[in-house]
C-alpha cells in the first residue's frame, strides 16, 4: 500500500483518528435502511412495475429484481444502496479489482493504485463520472477499533461492484443491460456487509460464505516447480527447458512441475502447434519432462486467437462480435494485448467453442501429459462491449461456461488462474495469481509484494495463491533478494522459480530450495505495516520479518518462552533469548525466521 494510506492508518493505530464504533454502526443502518434503485438501460429509472426485493438475514443480504408489469424491460445497473457523509473523506480503505491486476487503497479522497494498471485505465471498464469503480470486496478502516467490510459472497451471472466518492459509497450490481420479461426475476449475487476488530476474522467469515456458494476447487498441496519465462520470455527453446531441467533433476528435484511458457505456440490460439523458433517438439520435450520424474506443465491463453491464427481464420463464427457482427478486435474496447495483437475473443457462449475448448484441453492432459495448466490473459474470456451468441449471457456467465469446458477436459490436472476476472473464478480454478508480474527491481519487490500480502487471506480457502515467481539472479542487492524471499515464504502460496538455474550461485539455491515445498499457510501479521508475520509450520513457528524502508530498522518480537531463534535459510543458531528477539534490519532486508 501507497505511504499515505499508512502514515494515514498509523495514526488510527495510534490513536490519532478517534471515529469510534457508532459509525460503524451508522454505516450498516444508514446502507441497510436506503432505498434501492433499479436503472433502465436509458439511465433512467425503471417503472414502479419493477420491484427490487432484498432480503437481510444478519450479515447477508439475498437479492431479487421482478418485474410485475406487462412488457419486457432492459435493465442496466441497480443501485442496492448507498451510505453518504458517514465516513470522513480521510477514511482508509482497501478494494478488489474486476480483473486480478487492479487493487485499490489510500483513503476515500485519495485513492492510491497498488499496481500498474488499473479497470478503468488499463482495461478501459466504463464507470461514472465523479465515482471510482471498484469490485467485489471493499474493506473500509473507520477507526481503531472497527473495520468495516463490504463483499460479494457470489459470482454466479452479475458483477458486484462499488462506486466511491469522498462522502458517498454505492453497492451495485451490473445488469448488462439484459431484457427481463414479464413476470421474470433476476436472482442477484449474495452481498455480505460485516463489523469487527479484527479484519481477519471478517475476511475469514467472508471466505466461507463464497465456500458455500462456489465450492473450492480442490488440489491436495501449492504446486512448486520452474517457470520459463522469467528467464527466457517469448525466445523459449526447448534447449533451454531441457538445460533447466536436468540442472533441476541434479540440484533441486523438490521443483516438481516444469512449466512452459509462452513462446511455443506459432500464433495465439493455435496451442496444439509449434512455433518455428521453439527449435523443438514440444510433445517431446513434455515427455521427457515425465521420463525424468517431473510433473509436464504448459502455458495456455485459452480464450483469445489473433488475427493469423487458424482458429481466427477457420472459425471467425466463434468469436465475439462488435455492433456490426464482426468479430470483435479487443482493442476497441479494452487493452488490445501484449503480444501478436490485437486479440480477438472465443465465445463461451457457443457450444462449439466450449466443445473446442474442452477438446484442446482433453489433448494436453491426455496425449501430451500436462498435469499443470497455467490460464492467462482469462479476462478477455469477461470482456465488456462485445456481444455475446447467447443475448441471455451475461460476461460472468460466458467466461464461466468456457471455464467449465475446460475444466471438462482437464480432469486432475492443476488450473492456474491468471490475468483473470477474480471472483469470476470462483470455484473454477485451483490457483489463482495475487500480484503483477514479478521484475528484478526493488519497486516491483515492494508493490507486488504488497498486493500478494493483501490477498493472502484466500490463500488455503478460495484457492491457492500464486505470488508470482521467486527470482533470485540478477544484480540486485542481497538484501532485496532476502526481503522477496521472506515475503513469498510469508504468502504460504505456489512457489515457483523464475530463473535460468544453470546460473543460480550455491546460496541463492539453498534458498530457494528451502523456499519450497511451501507452507500452504499464509502468515497471519499484526497490521497492515506488514513487518512481522507468524505461521506455523510443522511443529515450528516461523517468523517472518520485512524491512519495507530505505533504512535501517530495528524489529522485535515478543517472546512468551526462552526460545531458540535460528535462521531458517542456513540452519544457522542466532542464540537463545527470552523476553523479546530483536533485530536490525538493513534498508529493503528481510528474514525468515525458525523460534524453537
Amino acid at each position: 500500500m501507497k505511504k499515505q494510506f499508512l502514515s494515514i492508518l498509523g495514526a488510527m493505530l495510534l490513536g490519532g483518528i478517534t471515529a469510534m464504533a457508532g459509525v460503524s454502526d451508522d454505516f450498516v443502518k444508514q446502507l441497510k435502511a436506503s432505498n434501492g434503485t433499479v436503472l433502465l438501460a436509458s439511465g433512467a429509472p425503471a417503472p414502479a412495475s419493477v420491484k427490487l426485493i432484498r432480503n437481510w438475514n444478519n450479515d447477508v443480504c439475498l437479492v431479487r429484481i421482478v418485474n410485475t408489469g406487462s412488457t419486457p424491460v432492459r435493465l442496466k445497473e441497480v443501485v442496492l444502496g448507498a451510505v453518504g457523509k458517514v465516513l470522513p473523506p480521510a477514511t482508509p480503505f482497501y478494494a478488489e479489482g474486476f480483473q486480478m491486476l487492479t487493487q485499490t487503497a489510500g483513503t476515500l479522497a485519495k485513492p492510491e493504485t497498488l499496481g500498474n494498471y488499473t479497470d478503468a485505465g488499463h482495461y478501459r471498464i466504463p464507470q461514472p463520472e465523479g465515482y471510482l469503480a471498484v469490485y467485489n470486496l471493499l474493506r473500509l478502516y473507520p477507526g481503531t477499533d472497527q473495520q468495516l467490510l463490504l463483499g460479494f459472497a457470489s459470482s454466479h451471472r452479475f458483477v458486484g461492484k462499488f462506486y466511491l466518492s469522498p462522502d458517498t459509497i454505492k453497492v451495485v450490481e451490473d445488469l448488462e443491460n439484459l431484457e427481463l420479461q414479464p413476470g421474470k426475476e433476476f436472482r442477484l449475487e449474495e452481498l455480505m456487509l460485516l463489523k469487527g476488530a479484527d479484519g481477519n476474522q471478517l475476511l475469514d467469515k467472508l471466505a466461507a460464505r463464497i465456500q458455500q456458494n462456489h465450492p473450492r476447487l480442490e488440489f491436495k498441496a501449492p504446486p512448486d516447480g520452474w517457470c520459463s519465462w522469467y528467464c527466457f520470455g517469448p525466445r523459449v527453446t526447448a534447449k533451454n527447458v531441457y538445460d533447466n531441467l536436468d540442472y533441476i533433476k541434479a540440484n533441486a528435484p523438490v521443483l516438481k512441475y516444469i512449466q512452459l511458457d509462452d513462446g511455443y505456440q506459432p500464433h495465439m490460439g493455435d496451442w496444439l502447434e509449434v512455433g518455428s523458433s521453439f527449435g523443438g517438439n514440444v510433445q517431446q520435450v513434455l515427455k521427457t519432462i515425465r521420463e525424468k520424474g517431473f510433473e509436464p506443465a504448459i502455458w495456455v491463453a485459452p480464450f483469445i486467437c489473433d488475427s493469423n491464427s487458424a482458429i481466427f481464420k477457420q472459425h471467425p463464427d466463434w468469436l465475439v462480435k462488435d455492433s456490426s457482427g464482426k468479430p470483435l478486435s479487443s482493442d476497441k474496447v479494452t487493452f488490445g494485448g501484449w503480444r501478436l495483437k490485437p486479440w480477438y475473443v472465443l465465445d463461451g457462449t457457443l457450444p462449439a467453442v466450449q466443445q473446442h475448448l474442452t477438446e484442446t484441453f482433453r489433448v494436453m492432459k491426455e496425449q501430451w501429459g500436462v498435469t499443470y495448466f497455467k490460464l492467462d490473459a482469462n479476462f478477455w474470456g469477461a470482456i465488456h462491449g462485445g456481444v455475446y451468441a447467447d443475448k441471455n449471457a451475461t460476461r460472468v456467465e460466458a467466461y464461466r461456461r468456457g471455464m467449465e469446458a475446460i475444466i471438462k477436459g482437464a480432469g486432475d490436472a492443476f488450473l492456474l488462474g491468471c490475468n483473470h476476472p477474480l471472483w469470476a473464478s470462483l470455484g473454477l480454478i485451483h490457483g489463482s495469481r495475487s500480484s503483477m508480474d514479478i521484475k528484478r527491481t526493488w519497486s516491483v519487490f515492494e508493490r507486488s509484494g504488497r498486493e500478494n500480502l493483501y490477498r493472502a487471506w484466500q490463500n488455503g480457502k478460495l484457492w491457492w495463491n500464486d505470488p508470482d515467481c521467486l527470482v533470485l539472479t540478477g544484480n540486485m542487492p542481497d538484501n532485496e533478494y532476502n526481503f522477496h524471499a521472506a515475503l513469498l515464504y510469508a504468502t504460504g502460496g505456489m512457489l515457483l522459480s523464475g530463473d535460468d538455474l544453470t546460473k543460480i550461485s550455491p546460496e541463492r539455491l539453498n534458498m530457494l530450495k528451502k523456499a519450497a515445498p511451501p507452507t500452504g499457510k499464509a502468515a497471519a501479521f499484526e497490521n497492515t505495516k506488514f513487518e512481522i508475520g507468524k505461521v506455523k509450520a510443522g511443529n515450528d513457528q516461523r517468523v517472518i520479518l520485512l524491512n519495507w524502508e530505505a533504512t535501517p530498522k530495528k524489529l522485535s518480537v515478543k517472546l512468551n518462552k526462552p526460545t531458540e531463534v535460528i535462521d531458517y535459510w542456513t540452519g544457522k543458531s542466532l542464540g537463545k533469548f527470552a523476553g523479546n528477539y530483536s533485530v536490525e534490519l538493513k534498508g529493503h532486508d528481510g528474514m525468515v525466521l525458525t523460534f524453537k
